[in-house]
């Protein structure tokens, strides 16, 4: 996980860099003047294609379903279905499309239930237009982005256990290895887990099996929870 002009963009597993071609992008806000100046922007970019807009989350789902863009730009607060409910029901369809809130909303808890919904970023609509730029290029490539403002409070959420008595009892009696703690570091640097057998010369079902472990040390549930939990404890450095 790297810190990129304040914000922080972690690299997905498995996911390498997607062939050229451009990135097919669909607008969801209810706003219209907001719909058509963010298109006439992307428009500028030779690499992005706005192939359609979307006024609520059943038009979200139902051009995703007919289309399956690449990326959605996903307003939370829409009329009839919202963001987040449109969310919750991408979960259940088998779609490559990745979702970037972006957003105005200031309430934090909508943008960790965002994560736990599976988004992919999150933008505020204040950011300027070059950051949003690059995070859609970020996240088509397969990588997270968290917009600064946004980060403290998902990895606040992220890293506090749910049961803290027992799960603080199991960190105390099972704390991280020397080699689990490399692991860590190098999953919040954005490392697969074959760079990162390659890199410890081990194999990646080791590296696989250590993961396991440093999940359930942890109470952390997969990739982007670790990496978060990394930089909260500031384990990111190795």
């Amino acid at each position: 996980m790297t810190l990129e002009n304040g914000t922080y963009a972690a690299a997905a597993d498995g996911l390498e860099p997607l062939p050229g071609g451009k990135i097919r992008i669909v607008i969801a806000d209810d706003h219209p003047i907001f719909r058509d100046g963010l298109r006439k922007l992307l428009s500028l970019e030779d690499d992005f294609e706005v192939v359609a807009e979307a006024n609520d989350g059943k038009e979200v789902l139902d051009i995703l379903e007919q289309l399956e863009p690449d990326i959605v730009l996903l307003d939370l607060k829409m009329p009839g279905i919202d963001g987040l409910t449109a969310l919750q029901r991408l979960q259940t369809i088998k779609t490559k499309t990745k979702v970037i809130v972006l957003t105005a909303s200031e309430d934090k808890n909508q943008f960790v239930q965002a994560m736990k919904f599976g988004t992919s970023g999150i933008v505020l609509k204040q950011t300027a237009t070059d950051l949003l730029i690059k995070a859609i290029r970020k996240v088509h490539l397969g990588e997270i982005w968290l917009d600064s403002h946004t980060t403290a409070a998902v990895m606040r959420q992220f890293a506090a256990p749910v049961e803290p008595i027992p799960v603080g009892r199991d960190r105390e009696r099972s704390p991280l290895s020397a080699r689990e703690r490399e692991i860590v570091a190098l999953v919040a640097q954005g490392y697969k887990n074959k760079e990162m057998a390659e890199k410890m010369f081990i194999s990646e079902q080791t590296v696989k099996n250590h993961l396991h472990n440093i999940f359930d040390k942890l109470g952390v549930s997969d990739r982007l929870e670790l990496a978060l939990y990394a930089i909260h404890k500031n384990l990111h450095n190795g």
